[in-house]
C-alpha cells in the first residue's frame, strides 16, 4: 500500500512528539524506551508493506488492549513511576499536568486503529505498528529496569503483566505483517 509523503511526515511528527514528551516528562531513559515502540513501529511501518483487514488483527488487538489496561493498573498500584523516578532522578510528573494529558491523548490514539484500518488509512497501520511494537518490545524493559536499581534483581512494577502483554503484541505484529 502506497504511503503518501504527507502521511509519512505526519507519522514522523507524531513519533517525534511522543519522544519529546517522554523526555520532558520522564527523562532520557524513558524517552529511549519509548523510541523502541514509536520509532521502531514507525520504521516497521515504513519497511513492511501491509494492507491486512482489521479482522486479521482484531483478536490480538483487543487482547493486547485489555492486557495493556491490566498492565497500567499493575503499574499504578505497584508505584511504577516513583520506582522509575528513583532510577532516572526525574521527579514523577503531576498527574493533572497538561503534558501528561497530552501524552495520554497520543496513547489514546491507539483506540482509532479499528476505525482507521477498516477504512484502509495508512495512518491506522502506523498506529497499529507502534501499538504492537510498544507493547511487545518496549514493555520488556520491565525485566531490564531491576538491573538499574541498587537492590538485588527482583520484581519491578509492571513485570507480572508483561508476561501476557508482550506475547499478544508479538502475535499482533505477526498478523499485521501477513500478506492478504
Amino acid at each position: 500500500m502506497h504511503k503518501s509523503t504527507s502521511t509519512i511526515i505526519f507519522a514522523l511528527f507524531f513519533t517525534l512528539t511522543v519522544l519529546v514528551l517522554g523526555y520532558v516528562m520522564l527523562g532520557l531513559l524513558p524517552m529511549f524506551l519509548f523510541a523502541f515502540g514509536f520509532l521502531g513501529g514507525f520504521i516497521l511501518w515504513l519497511i513492511i508493506p501491509t494492507n491486512v483487514s482489521f479482522n486479521t488483527i482484531k483478536i490480538p488487538f483487543f487482547l493486547t488492549l485489555v492486557f495493556f489496561l491490566l498492565h497500567k493498573y499493575e503499574e499504578r498500584k505497584m508505584n511504577f513511576f516513583p520506582r522509575l523516578s528513583e532510577i532516572t532522578g526525574v521527579p514523577v510528573p503531576e498527574t493533572s499536568s497538561f503534558l501528561v494529558y497530552l501524552l495520554y491523548a497520543f496513547a489514546l490514539s491507539w483506540l482509532l486503529i479499528p476505525y482507521l484500518i477498516k477504512r484502509k488509512y495508512n495512518f491506522g497501520y502506523y498506529l497499529a505498528w507502534t501499538f504492537f511494537t510498544a507493547m511487545g518490545v518496549t514493555e520488556l524493559a520491565h525485566f531490564f529496569l531491576p538491573f538499574l536499581t541498587t537492590k538485588p534483581y527482583g520484581y519491578f512494577p509492571g513485570m507480572a503483566t508483561v508476561v501476557i502483554l508482550a506475547p499478544t503484541a508479538w502475535w499482533g505484529l505477526y498478523r499485521l505483517s501477513k500478506k492478504n
